[in-house]
């Protein structure tokens, strides 16, 4: 199951790499571009809730194995495309089925660990993020550097043939658990979330205004905001068995951990693009070098997982989890600060290497956190709205990100060139060919990326408050026989 989930985190981060090459190889726009990326993360974020229950309901294993075979053939379809339309359809389709994979992993650990052993489980799975942060990037420059930008696809395919033999001979049959399906709630929350990144994403191409006759950008911001309230109405009203179950939020730990586990996919996802376009356009790297920058956090976070999955065990997790915000956030303002085409590869290492710290004490402390109180019967539950936050947060990030990154480098170019009708035009330098920007142009390119990168950076301070606030565990390991346990959620559906 981890190499299910090991292929959906990379594939959350290689494209951020290939960028460049899809930008000129389908001879698009960096918006379209930025589409790849939120297509698979609007479509993974939407049933990742649904997903859940699926697994409660018919298996974790059964589930898990549909996605599979779903991912992988996305995965090839990818690589065929032809075009930006349809690779980001394709995108879609593979984030459909990394929607399916990944409550079932994090399900299985809460099952089958006892609360006292769970944070070395998590470790583990946490560990896996931070070697998928290193492999996704230098695998997806190697591939483009020697194949082509269709083989960042193409490699999954291979991959996922070995991680469906294995699924089907290892991953355990579990107990199930019927549930009945939220349909209004589905929809609600689909065309709420489209509508919100979708006016996100198209603010900058329309000029936040107009798109088409009564249609505008704030008007489907504002209306998907509208229908996200009424999706959360819903749920409180719904006395059957909602999608989106209010009642686990009941648990301080559960809802601080979402929140944080949100600022944290906006953050992960948010400074990938911009950071690559940095180190390809302005400090004129390869891909594979441009990816090689990302070893130092890959490195940290791999080696620090399993200390810090034992820390998870024995100590607070607001200290743990707090002390990797804090860091990662000072790491990603200290990024967009040296973002400069003058500055060495050791100035962009430092803050990188930071991150990879600061990383490594936030994956475990705050899954194992989020899940530690849940009853069994909602693991499958409790684990898809946990990833679900997660990937809203990241398709929050790569909405917002791209507009910012948008703006800075239309206002950036235009400032280099005094105003003069030459400066926006210029901007059309990042479609005509891969590799470094003319030497004009570095300069207020990597400012522009610089300053997109301190959103993802402000947004982790939010985090950071928020894991402050947790609350004492109760396991073993925390002392929890001297400690009043919370009271657990109440079951949803008769379950």
């Amino acid at each position: 199951m981890v190499i299910g989930f090991f292929m959906i985190l990379v594939d959350s981060t290689i494209v951020s790499v290939a960028t460049d090459s899809i930008l000129v190889g389908l001879k698009t726009d960096l918006n379209s571009v930025v589409w790849v990326t939120s297509a698979y993360l609007l479509a993974y974020v939407v049933p990742l809730l649904v997903s859940g229950r699926l697994g409660d309901q018919f298996g974790p294993r059964n589930v898990y194995l549909t996605g599979l075979v779903l991912f992988t053939a996305a995965s090839a379809w990818c690589g065929l495309s032809g075009s930006v339309e349809m690779l980001i359809v394709a995108r879609a389709f593979q984030g459909l089925g990394a929607a399916l994979m990944t409550p079932q992993t994090m399900a299985v650990i809460t099952r089958t660990f006892p609360p006292d052993k769970r944070g070395t489980a998590m470790s583990l799975w946490g560990s896996v993020a931070g070697i998928a942060i290193l492999v996704g990037p230098l695998a997806g420059g190697l591939l483009v550097d020697n194949f082509g930008w269709e083989w960042i696809f193409f490699v999954n395919v291979p991959v996922g043939i070995v991680a469906l033999v294995l699924g089907f001979r290892l991953i355990p049959q579990l107990q199930t658990h019927r549930h009945r399906f939220d349909y209004l709630g589905i929809a609600l929350s689909a065309i709420g979330m489209f509508l919100l990144v979708f006016g996100i994403q198209e603010g900058q191409k329309y000029d936040w205004g107009t798109i088409s006759g009564p249609i505008s950008v704030w008007s489907l911001i504002i209306v998907g905001v509208l229908v996200l309230v009424a999706f959360v109405w819903w749920q409180a009203k719904n006395k059957n068995e909602p999608l989106m179950s209010l009642s686990l939020f009941k648990d301080r730990n559960f809802s601080l951990a979402n929140f944080g586990i949100a600022t944290m996919g906006f953050a992960i996802t948010g400074m990938a693009i911009p950071l690559m376009l940095f180190a390809q356009k302005a400090m004129g790297l390869t891909p594979t070098r441009s990816a090689l920058l990302m070893i130092p956090l890959a490195v940290a976070s791999g080696a620090l997982a399993a200390p810090v999955g034992r820390l998870t065990d024995r100590m607070h997790p607001r200290y743990l989890a707090g002390t990797g915000f804090f860091l990662t956030s000072v790491a990603l303002f200290w990024l967009g600060s040296v973002a400069s085409p003058t500055t060495s590869v050791i100035g962009i290492l430092a803050p990188i290497t930071l991150m990879g710290v600061g990383n490594a004490f936030i994956w475990a402390p705050l899954s194992a956190t989020a899940t530690r109180n849940l009853p069994m019967q909602l693991a499958g539950a409790g684990a898809g709205v946990y990833n679900m936050t997660r990937q809203v947060g990241a398709v929050l990030g790569s909405a917002a990100v791209g507009v910012l990154m948008q703006n800075r480098i239309a206002a950036e170019l235009s400032a280099a060139s005094g105003g003069a009708p030459g400066g926006a035009p210029s901007a059309d330098a990042l479609q005509t060919s891969t590799g470094p920007l003319p030497d004009a142009l570095k300069e207020p390119f990597a400012t522009a990326m610089g300053q997109s990168v301190y959103l993802p950076a402000a947004v982790l301070i939010l985090g950071f408050i928020a894991v402050l606030c947790f609350a004492a565990p109760t396991h073993a390991g925390m002392g929890g026989k001297n400690r009043q346990a919370p009271k657990e959620p109440a079951p949803v559906g008769g379950n």
